[in-house]
């Protein structure tokens, strides 16, 4: 019974992380109403790491391994900003819920990352599911509607893609990584990095500094910050510790059907039929990945 207990840990986990994450899209959308994207992802960070001050004496412990510091310094170039400067560009451009249904694909791009350079074997059955994922994604991209939230659906979907191909290199590196540090010191180096990085472009002449406190958009970047860049990234990377890291990223499948009930509860975001048939077809291709 206690072997039960340990194996559902890290799957309740990855489960918790998946519902935070899809909870995500939709407060981005809220936040990038109010301010400049830039200010909302600094934001996001910023409040990540005053939330492990908490948890600094635990931090203070890890024991550093030479040589690391390329893969730490890796990782955070992955994630979170390569991920979220393509992120941010996607919800710009496109709705919470297609944003959401293009991450289903970071199970298939994973799993085609570990073949190349992990030289784990891979089934064809992947290898078609991704073309089909594929298939998927530039459908619903295609027939994704422009509206006031989503003005340029094609590339803002496009943009998603980058970030799940940063979140695949990330994914790697962190499985490596796992291996000789806690979830919680993974975590608080990324939002550190991710802080110190997004800072910068707080002096960029394009960057909009807000001259005004917008609740709305305040409290979605507490969210951000406190419940998704630390909490999801801290369950996320558990459970990659505890598993390999192809099954603890299939569990991205359920980022999507959070997403869009999301999108319609909170953004009253609604998929077309052919959306409906797009997101099948990207669903089908992971289904058919994974058995």
């Amino acid at each position: 019974m206690v072997l039960n207990k340990e194996k559902m840990i890290p799957v309740v986990s990855l489960i918790l992380a998946m519902l935070l994450w899809g909870g995500s899209f939709i407060a981005l959308k809220i936040a990038f109403r109010y301010y400049d994207p830039m200010v909302v992802i600094f934001g996001r960070m910023l409040v990540a790491c005053l939330c492990f001050i908490f948890f600094m004496k635990r931090l203070l412990t890890i024991q550093y391994k030479k040589g690391d510091w390329k893969y730490i310094l890796l990782m955070g170039l992955f994630e979170p900003c390569l991920y979220f400067m393509f992120e941010a560009k996607a919800i710009t451009n496109t709705s919470a819920s297609q944003a959401g249904m293009i991450t289903a694909m970071l199970p298939l791009l994973v799993a085609l990352a570990a073949w190349i350079f992990l030289k784990e074997d891979i089934h064809v059955r992947t290898i078609l599911g991704f073309a089909l994922a594929v298939a998927g994604a530039c459908l619903l991209s295609i027939t994704g509607p422009s509206s006031v939230d989503a003005p340029n659906p094609p590339l803002g979907n496009f943009f998603e893609f980058m970030a799940m191909v940063s979140a695949t290199c990330y994914a790697i590196v962190l499985k490596k990584l796992s291996m000789r540090y806690s979830a919680l010191f993974l975590t608080a180096i990324q939002a550190l990095i991710g802080a110190l990085f997004f800072s910068i472009f707080l002096f960029f002449p394009s960057t909009t500094i807000p001259a005004q406190v917008e609740p709305q958009g305040m409290y979605a970047i507490l969210y951000l910050g406190a419940v998704v860049t630390m909490g999801a990234y801290f369950l996320y990377n558990y459970g990659v510790s505890q598993m390999p890291a192809s099954r603890a990223t299939a569990f991205v499948n359920l980022i999507p059907i959070f997403t869009v009930f999301m999108g319609w509860l909170i953004l009253g975001e609604a998929f077309t039929t052919m959306q409906f048939v797009s997101a099948g077809v990207i669903l089908a291709g992971v289904f058919l990945s994974q058995s």
